[in-house]
């Protein structure tokens, strides 16, 4: 980092999967190091204890983004605030739990843009999850084959793109496990559903929107009057949701290579500063 940083009053993030092969710990410890904020959302499935179980994959950086979190909570003074997901379950046995800035919940009401914003990992509407333990470990294992081919075809898209001397710009990684969930007729039923389901929750709580994780499909958009946001994830879409000092809610992508997506970044000072995607996060 060279000093400067983008600043926010609230950032959530939700399934970075730590401890899973699938999680891309350098895009998601490089976000964290370029982001300073007031309040820091984990909306569940930020450690894959399931993975653990199994083996699961855990160095040095998987480390240095629980100290990522421990530096913002006490040099920063930021609120932690991490939300149990179903990946995350063993979380369970420890709620509620506070400790100074730090706390590990179930739910939690959000004011974002002077509203009030309902935040769950969402796994409580998935009936399979919660009911059909041999259905879910299939289901976790195709998602798993998915990914293994995903990484091989933007694996030969690199290399084609090298041999044709194109920039690295020129051909963006592409997601299989997305446009299966966004484009075949079974899971866009299941993620409207489960879109819907959630948008009701937040209007019976009396929210005015719902920030939502789970399902790895990021969004932005109004259900009936609602504001549903979903955070995507850290294995695919790369996105969180951040709200600005002046209320604005965004849902932002992180690209490695070009973060078109940012503001100006800040310098500690506080005073705004010239962006340089090049190399606001290497």
């Amino acid at each position: 980092m060279d000093g400067t940083f983008h600043a926010y009053r609230t950032v959530v993030l939700s399934d970075v999967h730590l401890g899973s092969s699938l999680c891309d710990i350098a895009r998601v410890n490089a976000f964290l190091e370029g982001v300073r904020c007031e309040h820091l959302i984990l909306n569940g499935d930020i450690i894959d204890c399931w993975a653990l179980r199994r083996g699961g994959v855990w160095g040095a950086e998987h480390t240095r983004f629980i100290g990522l979190l421990l530096a913002k909570v006490r040099h920063h003074r930021t609120r932690v605030v991490y939300v149990r997901g179903n990946h995350d379950d063993v979380l369970g046995r420890l709620l509620p739990l506070a400790l100074d800035n730090l706390s590990i919940v179930e739910e939690h009401v959000h004011t974002m843009g002077w509203r009030d914003y309902l935040v769950v990992h969402g796994d409580a509407f998935d009936a399979v999850v919660r009911h059909n333990l041999l259905t879910t470990a299939a289901g976790n294992l195709s998602y798993h084959m998915l990914m293994a081919i995903n990484s091989v075809y933007n694996w030969t898209r690199r290399l084609r793109r090298l041999r044709r001397l194109r920039r690295l710009r020129g051909l963006e990684g592409w997601s299989l496990a997305r446009a299966i969930k966004t484009r075949l007729p079974q899971p866009r039923r299941f993620v409207a559903r489960f879109e819907r389901f959630t948008a009701e929750l937040a209007a019976k709580r009396g929210c005015a929107g719902i920030v939502a994780g789970h399902i790895h499909v990021p969004a932005d958009k109004e259900i009936d009057g609602v504001h549903y946001l979903n955070c995507g994830d850290w294995v695919e879409s790369f996105t969180a949701i951040v709200e600005e000092y002046d209320g604005s809610i965004k849902l932002l992508e992180f690209n490695a290579v070009v973060p078109t997506a940012f503001p100006p970044t800040v310098s500690a000072s506080g005073s705004t500063v010239k962006a340089r995607p090049e190399a606001a996060f290497a």
